[in-house]
C-alpha cells in the first residue's frame, strides 16, 4: 500500500506521495512513487502511482518507450489537453493488466493500480486527474480540489478543513506533509521519505521536487509543530459543566 495526493489552488498544484512498498516486521523497502516529466515550452507533467509495484513500472516503462520510438501515434508529450494524456496512462494500464489476468487469478493476486496525473500544458489551466485502475479517469472540482490514492482516509481531515481553491502553494504544500505524516503515524504500509514536487501555474518548467527523510529537518520541524498545535488546540476545548465547578 503507499498513499499519495494532488491538491489543485489557483497558483498551481501540489503533489505529493510516501516512498514505501512492503512493510513488515523485519523487512521494509522504499521505492519512488513520483515520475516528473517536462517538455520546455509544451508542457509540464507528474505521474503519481499507486497498487501493484509491477503494473506502475510497467506502464513507466512503456510511458518511456513511447517517448523514445519517434514513429508512435501517441505519447504524453503529444495532445492539446491533459485528459488525453489520462486517457493514454489508462490505456497502457489496462494493457499491462490484461497481459497478466490470468496468471494473477490463479494466484489470487492483485495487478491493479491506480495513478494521478498532475501538471499543465501550455495555452492550458493546471489540471489533475485521478486515473483508475479500470482506465477511466475523473477530474479535481472546484468543491473538493484535491485526489488521493492508496491508503487516503487517514490524511483526508486536514484537507477537507484547509484546502480551498485560494489556499496559497505553500500553505498546500505544508497541508500535504501533514496529510502524509499523519498516515505514516496510522498506517505502517505508508513511510518516508516523503516526495513533493510544486508546479505554479502557467509556468511550464520542472517543479520544484523536494525530498524529505525521516531526519528532515524541515519534516521534523513540520511534525513537532503539528504535534504541539493539536496538543494545545485540544486543551483549549469547552470544559463540560461539571468540570467548570471544580
Amino acid at each position: 500500500m503507499t498513499y499519495c495526493l494532488a491538491i489543485s489552488v489557483n497558483k498551481g498544484l501540489v503533489l505529493a506521495s510516501d516512498s514505501r512498498t512492503n512493510a513488515g516486521v523485519d523487512y521494509v523497502a522504499t521505492y519512488s512513487k513520483m515520475s516528473r516529466y517536462i517538455f520546455e515550452d509544451n508542457r509540464s507533467l507528474t505521474l503519481l502511482t499507486s497498487g501493484s509495484l509491477a503494473t506502475s513500472q510497467a506502464v513507466i516503462n512503456a510511458i518511456d518507450a513511447d517517448l523514445d520510438d519517434p514513429d508512435v501515434e501517441f505519447d504524453i508529450s503529444k495532445g492539446k489537453h491533459l485528459h488525453e494524456v489520462a486517457q493514454y496512462i489508462g490505456r497502457l494500464s489496462q494493457r499491462e493488466q490484461t497481459l497478466h489476468n490470468s496468471a494473477m487469478e490463479r494466484s489470487k493476486s492483485s495487478n491493479e493500480s491506480s495513478f494521478i496525473l498532475g501538471g499543465q500544458i501550455t495555452g492550458q489551466p493546471s489540471e489533475i486527474f485521478l486515473i483508475y485502475p479500470q482506465g477511466n479517469f475523473i477530474a479535481a472540482s472546484p468543491e473538493t480540489p484535491f485526489l488521493q490514492i492508496g491508503e487516503n482516509k487517514y490524511g483526508k481531515p486536514i484537507l477537507d478543513r484547509m484546502i480551498s481553491p485560494n489556499t496559497s502553494l505553500e500553505d498546500a504544500a505544508r497541508c500535504a506533509i501533514v496529510s502524509l505524516d499523519s498516515t505514516i503515524r496510522s498506517n505502517i504500509s505508508v513511510g518516508p521519505p516523503i516526495e513533493l514536487a510544486i508546479h505554479k501555474e502557467n509556468v511550464i518548467e520542472s517543479p520544484y521536487h523536494s525530498v524529505l527523510g525521516q531526519n528532515s529537518p524541515m519534516y521534523k520541524s513540520v511534525q513537532k509543530q503539528w504535534n504541539e498545535g493539536l496538543k494545545q488546540a485540544f486543551q483549549r476545548l469547552p470544559r463540560f459543566e461539571w468540570e467548570k465547578s471544580r
